[in-house]
């Protein structure tokens, strides 16, 4: 990884696996726009991160080095070595297949917080209400930064009330938010607890929140707090264990990193093999 600045810009180069556009498409995370096929604009880390696609590598625009480098490392989880986590999953070949088209997915680690209720309004729902519920609810609750709105605090969510989260039209699952705001808010639920717990337990206690069950919990671990092993279970991954590995399907079978298996069967048969029947 090789980090050049460029005036106010920082150009990312020598670094294989990593397409922060497919990560952003592959099912993680709601805040971001797409611009054209060059250009998008994530929101995270507290701030818009305007990313292009340049000939020689990644440009990120309006970023000095050192908040590069101390929030969006991590954020883009760019110390670790993909390269050695596809190979440990040779001996698959849905998943090495599927890694040969999503190799470019590192997975975001993102605010805990915001994970959790961005996942609770993912219940039932498609991508596009998704992040325009998102956006309403930092809209309204959020703090205006620029143009940027932040994720509104737990406190903030609580004190509005399910009645006062009726403009964001999240419907069934106002209930939920403001029930995840309350407890978190209470301290009824640590998220430093469930950082540090162990997946087993974390699991367990997310799932003390109403409308959250295993697969918005294992969403929650793998992309809010960096359990690796947690492996979400959707419509999609669904399918994909129906087709290429049947009855008895167990994910702790590819280990430390089975999370990151499935992101590329779920970016592979969603934005792939679908897209192929479609045409």
């Amino acid at each position: 990884m090789k980090l050049t600045k460029m005036s106010n810009d920082i150009l990312l180069t020598e670094c294989s696996n990593f397409d922060p556009f497919i990560s952003c498409e592959c099912g993680q995370c709601f805040r971001f726009e797409q611009i054209n096929e060059n250009k998008y604009i994530l929101y995270a880390c507290g701030r818009a991160l305007t990313i292009c696609k340049d000939k020689s590598g990644w440009l990120f625009c309006d970023i000095t080095e050192e908040e590069f480098t101390t929030l969006f490392v991590p954020y883009f989880d760019l110390e670790r070595d993909y390269s050695q986590i596809i190979c440990s999953f040779s001996n698959d070949e849905s998943i090495s297949r599927a890694a040969v088209a999503g190799g470019g997915i590192r997975i975001f680690r993102q605010d805990p917080w915001e994970t959790l209720i961005s996942f609770i309004i993912s219940a039932n729902n498609n991508i596009p209400r998704i992040k325009k519920i998102i956006d309403s609810l930092c809209r309204l609750l959020g703090e205006e930064r620029n143009g940027f709105y932040s994720f509104p605090t737990p406190e903030s969510i609580k004190s509005a009330g399910i009645e006062g989260l009726a403009p964001i039209k999240a419907g069934f699952r106002a209930k939920y938010i403001y029930d995840a705001a309350c407890k978190i808010a209470n301290g009824e639920i640590s998220l430093e607890y469930i950082q540090n717990c162990g997946y087993a337990q974390a699991l367990d206690e997310l799932k003390k929140i109403k409308g959250v069950g295993d697969k918005v919990a294992n969403c929650v671990l793998l992309f809010g707090f960096g359990y690796y092993e947690a492996f979400p279970i959707d419509v999609w991954v669904k399918r994909v264990i129906a087709k290429y590995y049947g009855d008895g399907f167990d994910p702790t079978a590819l280990g430390k990193y089975a999370g990151i298996a499935q992101q590329y069967l779920f970016y592979y048969e969603r934005s792939i093999l679908s897209k192929e029947a479609e045409e």
